[in-house]
């Protein structure tokens, strides 16, 4: 029989709608994918260049299980340069992406009785992580007029004596939105209060828009510092989503205790890809700030089409390469008399309509919403939305 915790998960739904896409692909139909999140750029030729070189010089073997001390110098050195955080090498963890740093945490941290605060809108693995660990996600509503970001008040009504963590994600996946200094600060007074940890996920956090700078909590004072587990990896960044290099920073009973638990699992991550992201956050960095140049322009222009759509609405995200628009009011709509009464019957709608992959807001625990992320080109950009247009329009 299958174990009860396996039960409990569901697949990510992101994966299920680019899995559909790419089964119409394969059948001959021209399907524009919105639903992945993944950079549509290269990895950057000075980061393939140190992998050759890796495996040419036969570092081929098996490395510390939490990884290579000239990978953990680059990263405490990026956290002090960037971030304004001191670490050093036994504060860190390299691990296989940033999701099995996050999974590490929550077999570290969660257990039975246990309850953690996950912010809605949330990406689609927070609470699955924690319900296989046997803990109990405590969801929170935020609001569209907030920028999705979640209210202090509606924070602190939710802490009991159970909550373990929040976690907390800027820039966002779905919404594209940042936290401002302001709403971290009050967010880490009620965590220090309450003796709760932070998880942070600042995966985004070269993405970001508008002039605006990425804040981490963990940088607001050494008391949230000792609560917060800061995680953060080379996938988006760097183009780097295949070679599943992740880390997170924390204190060292926490970290020691997510190392024994990925010795019992992965072991180390590829050796390979630990030289190839040495190079990555030690190399040159244009490649970082041209992507993030290129995936503005394409928000400007996404944004502004999705707001030209009759019912729908969004508003300009801030940060990583998703844009989060309202459809309630398609939602409205019937499609040859019937009702499209739910953001995933939108979503198979517009997929057999206008052959455009996106995913439904329920999956990310806010309905009424559609995720589209701009990962992709111009071109893509473009027809995918004259696409939606069309397909919307045809709604009575």
């Amino acid at each position: 029989m299958i174990a009860e915790r396996a039960k409990k998960i569901k697949p990510s739904p992101t994966l299920a709608v680019d899995s559909k896409a790419k089964e119409l692909k394969a059948k001959g139909f021209d399907v524009v994918n919105f639903g992945v999140g993944e950079p549509d750029f290269d990895t950057p030729e000075h980061i393939k260049e140190a992998a050759i070189k890796a495996i040419k010089d036969g570092f081929t073997k098996y490395t510390p299980v939490g990884g290579i001390d000239e990978l953990k110098e680059a990263i405490v050195e990026k956290l002090e340069k960037e971030n304004g955080l001191k670490y050093g090498k036994e504060n860190i963890l390299v691990s296989c992406g940033a999701k099995h740093s996050l999974y590490n945490i929550a077999q570290a941290l969660f257990g039975p009785g246990d309850e953690v605060i996950i912010p809605a809108p949330y990406w689609v693995s927070y609470p699955d992580q924690v319900l296989i660990n046997d803990a109990q996600p405590v969801i929170v509503e935020t609001y569209e007029e907030d920028n999705f970001t979640i209210r202090p008040e509606l924070l602190k009504e939710k802490i009991t004596k159970k909550t373990k963590a929040l976690i907390l994600n800027s820039p966002s996946n779905p919404t594209g939105f940042i936290y401002d200094r302001k709403t971290l600060e009050r967010i880490a007074e009620i965590a220090l209060q309450h003796n709760i940890y932070i998880i942070s996920d600042e995966i985004y956090e070269k993405l970001i828009y508008d002039g605006e700078s990425h804040i981490s909590i963990a940088s607001l004072g050494d008391e949230i510092k000792e609560k917060t587990i800061v995680v953060n990896g080379l996938s988006k960044s760097h183009a780097m989503t295949g070679w599943r290099i992740g880390y997170a920073a924390g204190p060292v009973e926490i970290i020691k205790t997510m190392t024994k638990i990925q010795s019992q699992s992965t072991s180390n991550p590829t050796s390979i890809a630990q030289k190839a992201a040495v190079a990555a956050l030690k190399g040159p960095q244009d490649s970082v700030e041209g992507m993030r140049q290129e995936f503005e322009k394409r928000r400007n222009y996404l944004v502004n089409e999705l707001n030209n759509i009759n019912g729908i609405s969004c508003r300009m995200p801030k940060g990583a390469f998703y844009a989060f628009p309202n459809i309630s009011k398609v939602l409205e709509k019937k499609n040859n008399g019937k009702n499209i009464e739910n953001s995933m019957e939108l979503s198979i709608y517009l997929l057999e309509k206008a052959l455009v992959a996106l995913v439904p807001g329920s999956a990310f625990g806010a309905e009424g919403f559609i995720r589209i992320s701009y990962a992709t080109s111009m071109e893509n950009l473009k027809k995918g939305i004259e696409r939606i247009k069309e397909a919307v329009d045809a709604l009575k």
